[in-house]
């Protein structure tokens, strides 16, 4: 928990333009953190725009598992009923409650499920493992270190506890790793016929699960298009 220096101490908060977080006034290692903070924003973002313009059955069903994860977090919430620390301290918050940490078990989530889509659901390809497996390390290191800014930064700006931020990324990996494999067990082997719904059909929704490296694939198929009509067109002007 925080120590009573820290809750007795008259910080003087300031807010990051836009939103809703706080950090003390000329820190910078707040100031920091407090945008590191806004990274669960980002990646839900992220999401919309990528379901917008790839309509990808597997990304609706991994941004489903955010939503869910989100709805188990509040319900935990108001269930437990542990306050913030600090008496919640910070002028402005969407709940008193703090256990467990929305934003630990949010980016656990999304990282755990990540890490599963990376080394399980993408495979790798003959001719550029070593390649493949080290870009895909690289990533989840990044990763690692970016969920551990996250978490780090809901103690540092006293809007967590020590054990609500453990107790979110437990609750996060958990329903993480549970996620991956009903999409992977229960939703993929329908994904198809979701596919094939008319309405999927009207609004381009598609299923990529037996392609086993997406990136290549619409790489390779976007570079043979456009050789294609670069020929054709170079034929026309002749």
């Amino acid at each position: 928990m925080a120590s009573e220096e820290q809750c007795s101490a008259p910080l003087r908060w300031r807010s990051i333009s836009l939103t809703h977080v706080q950090y003390p006034a000329d820190d910078l290692t707040g100031q920091v953190l407090a945008y590191t903070s806004l990274l669960p924003i980002a990646i839900l973002v992220g999401f919309v725009t990528l379901i917008v313009f790839k309509r990808e059955l597997h990304t609706i069903s991994f941004f489903g598992g955010l939503v869910i994860n989100e709805g188990l977090n509040w319900l935990l919430k108001h269930i437990v009923r542990e306050p913030r620390p600090c008496e919640g301290g910070h002028s402005s918050l969407t709940t008193e409650y703090g256990m467990p940490s929305s934003h630990s078990q949010f980016i656990w989530f999304f990282v755990v499920y990540f890490f599963l889509f990376l080394y399980l659901r993408m495979h790798q390809t003959n001719n550029a493992r070593c390649v493949e497996l080290l870009w895909r390390h690289i990533l989840s290191i990044i990763l690692l270190g970016v969920a551990l800014c996250v978490s780090y930064s809901r103690v540092y700006l006293l809007y967590h506890t020590w054990s609500q931020v453990i107790y979110g990324g437990v609750a996060g990996m958990v329903m993480g790793v549970v996620w991956f494999f009903i999409t992977q067990e229960v939703l993929t082997p329908v994904f198809p016929k979701i596919a094939a719904w008319p309405v999927s059909e009207f609004f381009l929704v598609r299923d990529t699960s037996l392609i086993p490296n997406i990136l290549w694939f619409e790489y390779t198929v976007t570079r043979s298009e456009a050789r294609n009509r670069q020929r054709k067109l170079g034929t026309k002007l002749q």
